[in-house]
């Protein structure tokens, strides 16, 4: 009995030192691209440095394989990505590290081997490869899937390529991504829109920050890249925010195992539901439509098979709303495609019709995805208090279930679970949803202040929740984490409408103008014709000028072609007449009227001298006398 026991002892004894140790035995694989010798821009200087750094770094913390490259084509990129790909097949654990140019096109980013030539935006389709190929690299593992970005730097190309067209937008920096495959992170070196710094010494900031933090042995990864984003604001003044996307799970994920916890041995009842409990999480960890439904071949009924079930409906309804934007997205392209080409009437018509049913189509989905993902979210809440009682300790074998020292030890235990996240981290992550979902404009700080009040109190508002806004909690952070896209609408200057999560200048269309409540309004019709009227009136005025102007000059010289036809007599005025000018008459006394009218009286001014017209004549009247007349003046009935 003796030897038995002592065998006995020895298995129990090797199988905790396997248990205890998982972690060492997974298989961690890392890519360093690292490009600065640009052949058609500006060498960069610290690329290469900084892509040896982190080679150096995954090798010391004993990864199996570290390939690092540097200076690569185009295609010699694609090619090191599929081999690495085939590296990650049976790895746990797959990172790709790159340093060099990046530029986002369109909402869409790409990464840029050293012999691009990006002389138009549409270039870059051909002459670069996009991020989403390089998460295709890293998606054949297991456990974590990491790719890290130091490639937000001030592109050359953005400034020089020409724009194919007008409304192709190319961004600063990278554009904002949201990794689709579950425990997968995408870490930035300066957030989504910004602009990283070289740095001015050997290294960039963020790399000299992965370097310090990644190896950290029990370190999970988020921990890490929180302590890399203090130690980079830290050393830009502020200038500079890394910024990590995508989600992970709920157990801390080192990069470098810890040391292994001893965990005491604790007498415990069987628990006849573990293993279904077990093969549901390990169900949960893949996360995909397969591994529920094989998790409902073994166990089709019970509780977890209710909640496989709701995980179901919630990929379903996801899967449902991806296709309803794809399909959303055709039909505008289709629309704006026969407008461009000036299609007939009832092509246009259908495509606004297909455009508007995928919207609604679209709007649908998108509700229904919101709704199974509540349910589903309720459900894991509700599982996970269940498996809180089902871990919880037996009772005393006494009975005294409610003893002061039983619920001492319970009280405890809901303490330490309620401490076990400090407050200012809790209030940060908090803060960084916020942002995520466009109810916070601020910095993620940790401290919750008027602004975070404010934030959660618009996420109250539109998510229909009632979270208490005057301190940061678990629970308002998991509601807010189950949403996966904004909430809180986007506020646009006065111009500019929301379009996804940025703001677009308005154009109007000919024959509208831009209001002061940021709408196109059409011009009203009587605008034009108070116009036209105007015109006219303008134009008649004109006319009517020019006729007088005709009649007063055909007038004149009618007078003139009668007094050239007259006979003139030209009376002695004395000594002043000569040189054949009469002299001006002296005015009388006082008003005095001629009897003899059109009796060959004359009339003189400075000029000549004509007969008197029949009917008329010669008054002394200041008021009707030029001045070479001398006061006289011919006046007719």
């Amino acid at each position: 009995m003796s030897g038995f026991g002592k065998w006995c002892g020895f298995l129990l004894a090797a199988v905790l030192a396997l248990l205890s140790q998982p972690a060492l035995a997974s298989k961690r694989v890392a890519l360093v691209l690292a490009n600065a010798n640009y052949q058609n821009a500006g060498q960069l200087a610290n690329p290469v440095n900084d892509g040896a750094l982190m080679a150096d770094t995954f090798r010391n913390a004993g990864f199996d394989v570290v390939d690092a490259r540097f200076n690569l084509t185009a295609l010699d990129t694609r090619r090191t990505l599929r081999e690495f790909a085939d590296r990650a097949q049976d790895a746990d654990i797959a990172i790709v590290y790159y340093a060099g140019h990046g530029l986002e096109v369109d909402g869409q980013n790409y990464l840029i081997p050293v012999d691009a030539r990006l002389e138009r935006d549409t270039d870059v389709f051909d002459e670069a490869f996009s991020l989403d190929r390089v998460m295709v690299a890293v998606e054949p593992a297991k456990q974590l899937r990491l790719v890290i970005l130091d490639a937000c730097r001030d592109n050359p190309f953005a400034k020089s390529m020409k724009r194919t067209v007008a409304t192709r937008a190319v961004g600063l920096g990278l554009a904002k991504i949201e990794p689709s495959s579950p425990n997968t992170l995408v870490a930035y070196s300066a957030r989504a829109g910004s602009t990283a710094q070289d740095g001015a010494g050997r290294n960039s900031p963020f790399t000299i920050a992965l370097a310090r933090h990644l190896p950290t042995p029990g370190l999970d990864v988020r921990k890490a890249f929180g302590f890399v984003r203090d130690d980079v604001l830290k050393a830009t003044a502020n200038r500079q925010e890394p910024f990590v996307y995508g989600s992970l799970g709920g157990d801390d994920l080192p990069l470098v195992p810890g040391m292994p916890k001893v965990v005491p041995q604790v007498q415990s009842i069987p628990n006849p539901q573990a293993e279904i409990r077990h093969d549901y999480e390990l169900a949960l960890q893949v996360g995909n439509r397969a591994a529920f439904e094989a998790f409902l071949t073994q166990h089709p009924d019970g509780f977890y098979a209710s909640l496989a079930k709701l995980q179901l409906d919630k990929i379903t309804a996801e899967a449902a709303h991806a296709a309803a934007i794809a399909k959303a997205q055709v039909a505008e392209q289709e629309r704006a495609r026969l407008a461009t080409e000036g299609a007939r009437k009832e092509a246009q018509a259908k495509a606004d019709a297909d455009a508007k049913a995928a919207e609604a189509a679209q709007a649908a989905a998108e509700k229904a995805k919101q709704a199974a993902q509540d349910q589903a979210a309720a459900a894991e809440r509700r599982r996970a208090d269940k498996a809180a009682l089902e871990d919880a300790p037996a009772p005393p074998a006494n009975g005294e279930t409610g003893s002061p020292r039983a619920t001492a030890d319970k009280s405890t235990q809901v303490a330490s679970l309620s401490e076990g996240v400090p407050q200012a981290d809790l209030a940060r992550s908090e803060q960084a949803e916020l942002r995520r979902v466009g109810c916070l404009t601020t910095d993620a700080d940790g401290d919750w202040n008027a602004a975070s009040q404010r934030s959660l109190s618009q996420f109250n508002r539109y998510a229909g929740t009632k979270f208490d806004t005057k301190a940061a909690s678990g629970d308002a952070l998991d509601a807010i984490r189950q949403k996966t896209s904004r909430v809180c609408p986007l506020k646009c200057d006065h111009g500019y409408q929301a379009d996804g999560d940025r703001c677009a200048k308005i154009v109007c269309a000919e024959g509208s103008f831009l209001n002061d409540d940021s709408e196109c309004e059409k011009r009203r019709a009587r605008t034009k014709d108070t116009a036209k009227r105007d015109d006219e009136d303008r134009r008649a005025r004109r006319a009517r000028a020019e006729r007088q102007d005709r009649d007063d000059r055909q007038d004149r010289q009618d007078r003139q072609d009668r007094y050239d036809r007259a006979p003139v007599e030209r009376p002695n005025f004395g000594p002043g007449y000569s040189a054949g000018l009469p002299a001006p008459p002296q005015p009388p006394a006082a008003p005095r009227r001629s009897q003899a009218q059109g009796s060959g009286q004359i009339f003189c001014d400075g000029f000549h001298c004509r007969p008197v017209n029949p009917g008329c004549h010669i008054e002394d009247n200041a008021q009707l006398a030029t001045r070479a007349s001398s006061g006289l003046a011919e006046v007719c009935r």
